[in-house]
């Protein structure tokens, strides 16, 4: 297979030397850390190990058999000891006197907790029985590429006995659960010479005395398969290339003029954050002639599909004449069209018990000569969902080279999609946060106020996009946020909000980034103390251009960002008590701010009609984090109240009706208000966060 599907070797990475210094149920978290390590072996969340470990029961102080298994929700890739369930081998065997039948298998799960060891909370999941009753001490499964490729082909049991010979077996397609725990049991006890098995569209058992035996022979199988696929694969694949990608920066640009359209159609139930991937694998699909059929024939692996649905979108889109108006034009049927084919498939396909439909819309959609957008309801859900649907890219590739593809039976598909155990996990999900779903880009967002709001929205579950003149700040700020909220959320964009092409490049990147946008937070700004007659022309053209032309840019490429998507926006604008009360030596500043409060009258009016709220918070002497008062403005307020820099804060503090400070998350916290549906009858309003002064009394 190219590089696109897997290409080197993997490498063996186990060391014997740490390995040896650990125990069991250390070097099984080990074993899985190395296995989840690499996509092409498991995907995030896909696959389990389990190991069989002596433990004393904690009653009678006996040492007893205890399965160590990846709990439900884990990832192989970063599980700790805590992500693993733990259960007594003992009662796990005593099961097997309750089982009723297939049609009763799934009763078996609610019997696991039962067999819970040392009052494990952790889960256990539905592979549980797969694990348990394969009679070796140490048992991996894992979705890779190369095996699923052979997996979900024509003659999947005649290509794993040319490949594999005996040493690994063939079952075929059986949903997980407990009736496939028994199948592999039967299967052990009747080819003890086999090191594992491939499960028909699905995935690799191996096993092993010992974790370093397991590892192993997980990692060498894996690496014949993608051997022999490379032998075999010689030629053109997915009957080779129909189109040419687009340059870079052109597949970009039809990104962001084509997600928050989608964005806009699919977000009415819940708001959805995008994902863009142009990767070397997905172009050679999207660009291929088979494009068309086997994206329409469905992923096979059902990791696969829980994260895809069942079959992606393809978007009409010829990038040898490329014309987005026209492919803009057809999107509204193309998104309608998969709408009515996804509830003809429940309706075909459903139980009289089967769950509610849920969401119709596809999470996969591609584009030939530009990639792949998925879509979910955060951005960590959307990208894994494009990983996955690179690992189905993958298998195709591999099993229309060397055989035929057949995706899972449609039947089969929508049982395991709707799976009411599957839906009891749905349930069982937190509630979302309050800013979940929703994109928001805060300029001046290196500074004190934006980083503090940027912080108040991660922590809702917003997605955040820094944009800011200084990179070096920049860089610094998401550094920090995506230690503390992870890389997923957070993207920044080096934007002088008065130039406008740069606005427009920086909100065109943040769209790529994200998919769309719901919110923005005008808070650029500088500040400058100047009499009338030592205000110079350019002192004056600098605050108009940031205060005034400034917010006008920013806010007028929002406005056609909300237009385009129709679900409405928010813009809140951090303008400063300087807008309403004024200040001595400070006519430019001030006028510049109340340029921004007028615009955002001005805005509210227009926008109301189309879901578009506009609001303004005003700061009042914000001095700890600011960056406008590291400079001379801080000496420029000191000279004109006759003071020290150092008897600021307390001045302010004094001045004010509650003889409180200001701080950045005080500021932040109006912002979330206006930002957050806790204030959705609200628009054109201001809100004073000065901690009191008549003067800028908005009444």
């Amino acid at each position: 297979m190219s590089t696109q599907a897997g290409g080197a070797r993997l490498a063996n990475l186990w060391d014997k030397a740490k390995a040896e210094a650990m125990s069991e149920s250390e070097r099984l978290i080990y074993r899985s850390n190395l296995l989840g390590s690499d996509k092409r072996i498991t995907n995030y969340g896909g696959g389990n190990t389990s190991a069989k470990v002596m433990e004393k029961d904690p009653l009678t102080g006996q040492m007893v058999e205890v399965l160590w298994v990846k709990g439900s929700g884990g990832d192989v890739g970063t599980i700790k000891r805590d992500g693993f369930a733990t259960l007594y081998m003992e009662k796990l065997e005593a099961l097997k006197g309750l089982y009723r039948g297939l049609a009763y298998e799934d009763e078996m799960v609610d019997y696991l907790p039962h067999c819970t060891f040392a009052l494990n909370p952790r889960a256990a999941s539905i592979d549980t029985p797969l694990h348990a009753y394969v009679p070796r001490k140490h048992v991996d499964h894992m979705h890779p590429d190369a095996i699923i490729a052979i997996a979900a082909s024509e003659n999947s049991k005649e290509l794993t006995e040319e490949i594999f010979g005996g040493e690994i077996g063939w079952l075929p397609w059986k949903r997980p659960g407990y009736e496939l725990g028994l199948w592999l049991e039967k299967f052990c006890v009747e080819n003890p010479q086999a090191r594992g098995l491939i499960l028909e569209s699905h995935g690799l058992f191996t096993w092993g005395d010992t974790a370093e035996e397991s590892y192993l022979t997980t990692v060498e199988i894996i690496n014949k398969a993608i051997a022999w696929l490379e032998a075999k694969i010689t030629g053109p694949v997915f009957g080779g290339a129909k189109s040419q990608p687009l340059a870079a920066e052109e597949r970009r640009k039809v990104a962001a003029a084509l997600m928050p359209v989608i964005r806009g159609m699919i977000s009415s139930a819940e708001p959805k954050i995008g994902h863009f991937d142009d990767s070397p694998a997905v172009l050679e699909f999207v660009c291929s002639h088979e494009l068309d059929a086997l994206a329409a024939l469905g992923t096979s692996c059902p990791d696969h599909f829980l994260r895809t649905k069942i079959r992606p979108l393809v978007i009409h889109f010829d990038p040898a004449n490329p014309d987005v108006s026209a492919t803009l034009a057809g999107l509204d049927g193309a998104v309608a069209a998969y709408r009515e084919d996804y509830k003809a498939y429940y309706e075909r396909c459903k139980h009289d018990n089967s769950p509610a439909i849920r969401d119709p819309n596809a999470v996969v959609y591609l584009v030939p000569g530009v990639g792949m957008f998925t879509f979910a309801k955060d951005k960590a859900t959307a990208r894994i969902s494009g990983e996955f649907y690179v690992n189905a890219i993958n298998v195709m590739r591999g099993a229309s080279s060397v055989s035929t593809y057949v995706g899972l039976a449609e039947q089969e598909a929508f049982d395991i999609e709707y799976w009411l155990l599957e839906e009891a996990k749905l349930q069982r999900m937190p509630k979302p946060k309050s800013l979940a779903g929703k994109v928001a880009l805060i300029t001046g967002g290196a500074g004190g106020i934006g980083k503090a709001t940027a912080e108040r929205f991660l922590k809702e579950g917003a997605c955040v996009v820094l944009a800011d003149i200084d990179r070096t700040a920049l860089d610094a700020a998401v550094s920090e946020f995506v230690g503390r909220h992870g890389k997923d959320q957070v993207r920044s964009v080096l934007i002088d909000v008065t130039s406008e092409t740069q606005v427009a490049a920086g909100f065109a990147d943040a769209v790529a980034e994200f998919g769309g946008l719901d919110i923005l937070v005008s808070n650029a700004g500088l500040a400058s103390s100047a009499s009338i007659t030592e205000t110079t022309l350019d002192l004056w053209n600098k605050n108009i251009d940031i205060l005034a032309k400034g917010y006008f840019l920013v806010s007028r490429e929002a406005f056609k960002l909300f237009e385009t998507q129709k679900i409405g926006g928010n813009i809140v604008f951090v303008a400063s008590k300087n807008g309403l009360a004024a200040s001595p030596n400070a006519a430019a500043y001030c006028t510049g701010k109340a340029a921004e409060i007028h615009l955002a009258r001005c805005l509210a009016l227009e926008g109301a009609d189309k879901g578009i709220r506009v609001n303004t918070v005003n700061p009042d002497a914000v001095l700890r984090g600011s960056k406008i008062w590291t400079g001379e403005w801080k000496e420029q307020r000191a000279a004109a109240y006759n003071m020290s820099t150092d008897e600021l804060e307390a001045h302010y503090r004094s001045r004010s009706m509650l003889k409180l400070s200001v701080y950045p998350e005080d500021i932040a916290e109006g912002i979330y208000f206006f930002a957050s549906s806790a204030s959705s009858k609200s628009t054109g309003n201001i809100l004073n966060v000065d901690a009191g002064n008549a003067q800028a009394f908005t009444r």
